[in-house]
């Protein structure tokens, strides 16, 4: 795993402006903290920041093949490298080193841009022919790992993350409507950037630059086929498919362990991994976020019924894993320097609040002692899993079901300035790219009734908003030098499963009937009847409080982002008694102090 940066530009000579490409690079030093380089011709320059995971001493970039005339960044994993690389040495190609990155390059030598075709993994990367004055820029299917371009007059700027645009002269930090209606909105709008004038690729999409301009091609999107498969044979055809990716995924030259959360789906993956490597006579390692007196003092609430502890202590007995719990505390998950590094991480703040907090501390944690984990991520936008999607009311809603779900729970936009929320006019937002997306989905002949309705609520969380967890994932991971693996995004199992007819995801009358009966057999039967509950969230009413004190000092600061919220809101119920924080409000706070460290961070010019 690794970051990645670039400039292309035709009429500068970029030989002259080494001191920019490696402020470029720079940027992405916690992506890559174990090497960095650049690689810098008259008009292309590219740079790297290493994370050091296959082939530790021979993976280094960026790498050139046709004695310098071709050039690769790439960041990712490509897990079937092997089976390409004995097929690419089938066809004359001859390998240095033992790294994916080298079969990526090759394979662009052998099949062009179409290499994507040939790659199963995550990965975003850059290839530049001099032979041909071109750039390309590819994307992995799901849109695991992120790549950013912002075209300028005489070419185009690149990175793993906007941070590394940004730290460009000719990119501008202004965010205007449409990016702060991104940022609002609760709703991804492929392509879309919250900087303006920046792009990002989208998943399964190759962007190409020449002297011609830039062009799109999608190799990949969504496909409705007929599903034949019986219900014994698709469960057994789940399980196939996930003893291989997990078995893929465990590949690895350094330490590796699992996340679990005592969730179906965390607890699938590290049963599985467990299996595979007791094959090989090693014992999976576990890892799971607790808060101080969560267990004890939990309170069930709409999305969570249980706390994860005991479910998380059933399964490291169950499986036999290597397990530590990482209890954080709420004056800890409060720290303002906590939040900095999260917001920092994402570049804007459209944060989760504690639960990026959390998230970030349980992957520093987890870096102490390993360099790659692999997550549950992506299992509910897959099999069904959310509780709205069993909800008749919010599946019959006539917008994106988590808005109708938050909505349900009453959370509004009192927190922003009146005049701001006229001017960004979210309804509309939301109404339009809900048509839009809508417009998109494959259907079958003939499919109608709850069967379409259910394809076309899949097709918006696999689409839409699994998009914002799986950027948050890798931002989260990536700020500590962390690579996440998610196994459920692989593209095999993702068309499988979105074909599979709704009825057959809830044959059992429950959610993720797929994946349950897929590993029941690895489980402890606790785990199997558990109901799904969402990542956790602090129930301690001290970071509640201590959010508040905050934003009261955020509002005597009279801090320049409280330009865009409503500040008498903001003051009163900053003011209100502890006991009376609600999540509406918590979450108000949360996003003022996000609001804050990004202005300080960036201080970004705001054009409505």
């Amino acid at each position: 795993m690794c970051g990645i940066s670039g400039w292309i530009d035709f009429q500068r000579d970029l030989t002259e402006h080494g001191s920019t490409v490696d402020a470029m690079c720079d940027t992405m030093t916690c992506r890559g903290p174990d090497a960095g380089d650049t690689w810098v011709s008259r008009h292309a320059a590219l740079g790297h920041r290493r994370l050091a995971i296959i082939d530790l001493p021979g993976g280094a970039q960026p790498m050139e093949a046709e004695s310098g005339q071709v050039a690769i960044v790439y960041s990712g994993e490509a897990y079937n490298f092997t089976e390409l690389r004995d097929e690419l040495r089938r066809r004359g190609h001859r390998f240095d080193t033992d790294s994916d990155t080298e079969v990526v390059l090759h394979g662009y030598l052998e099949w062009g841009a179409q290499v994507a075709e040939h790659l199963n993994g995550m990965f975003a990367f850059a290839v530049w022919d001099s032979r041909e004055e071109k750039l390309l820029l590819i994307r992995d299917r799901m849109g695991i790992k992120p790549l950013y371009y912002y075209p300028t007059e005489n070419g185009v700027l690149f990175g793993s993350e906007p941070k590394a645009i940004l730290a460009n002269p000719l990119a501008e930090k202004v965010v205007d409507a449409d990016g702060m209606r991104e940022l609002f909105g609760m709703v991804k709008t492929p392509g879309h950037a919250i900087w303006s004038g920046m792009r990002e690729v989208e998943p399964g999409t190759i962007v190409t630059l020449d002297r011609k301009g830039l062009r799109e091609q999608t190799y990949w999107t969504l496909q409705a086929t007929e599903h034949t498969d019986d219900q014994q044979t698709s469960v057994g055809h789940v399980r196939e498919l996930l003893d291989d990716i997990v078995e893929r995924q465990l590949i690895s030259d350094v330490p590796r362990c699992v996340l679990l959360s005592g969730g179906l789906d965390s607890s699938a993956i590290t049963a599985l991994s467990g299996l595979h490597l007791a094959s090989s006579g090693e014992q999976v390692r576990s890892f799971a976020v607790d808060f101080l007196g969560q267990t004890e003092n939990f309170v069930p609430d709409p999305l969570r019924a249980t706390p994860d502890g005991p479910y998380v202590r059933d399964v490291a007995e169950h499986v036999g894993s290597q397990h530590q719990d990482i209890v954080l505390d709420p004056e800890t998950l409060a720290d303002p320097e906590v939040r900095r590094a999260a917001v920092q991480a994402r570049d804007f703040p459209m944060g989760l609040g504690d639960m990026d907090q959390s998230l970030y501390l349980l992957f520093k944690a987890i870096r102490q002692h390993s360099t790659v984990a692999l997550s549950g991520e992506s299992a509910d936008e897959v099999f069904g899993g959310y509780k709205w999607f069993h909800d008749p009311e919010v599946r019959a809603a006539d917008t994106f079901p988590w808005m109708a779900a938050v909505q349900s729970q009453g959370a509004g936009y009192d927190m922003l300035d009146a005049d701001v929320t006229a001017a960004l006019d979210l309804p509309s937002f939301i109404d339009d790219s809900y048509r839009t997306a809508l417009n998109e989905v494959p259907t079958l002949d003939g499919e109608t009734g709850l069967e379409r309705r259910m394809r076309e609520i899949c097709y918006l969380h696999l689409t839409r908003f699994v998009r914002t967890l799986l950027d948050r994932k890798d931002r989260m991971s990536m700020a500590v030098g962390l690579e996440v693996r998610v196994p459920f995004c692989d593209h095999r199992l993702v068309e499988y499963v979105f074909n599979t007819p709704w009825s057959l995801k809830t044959f059992d009358g429950r959610e993720k009937s797929l994946l349950r009966h897929a590993t029941a057999d690895t489980l402890p039967q606790s785990v199997v009847e558990r109901v799904k509950s969402p990542y956790p969230s602090t129930q301690d009413p001290k970071y509640a409080e201590a959010l508040q004190r905050q934003v009261r000092d955020l509002v005597k600061a009279d801090n320049p982002a409280l330009s865009l919220l409503n500040k008498q809101w903001i003051t009163e119920a900053a003011e209100q008694d502890p006991s009376g924080i609600d999540m509406p409000a918590r979450y108000a706070f949360e996003r003022a102090l996000d609001m804050a460290v990004w202005f300080d961070l960036h201080n970004p010019t705001i054009k409505l």
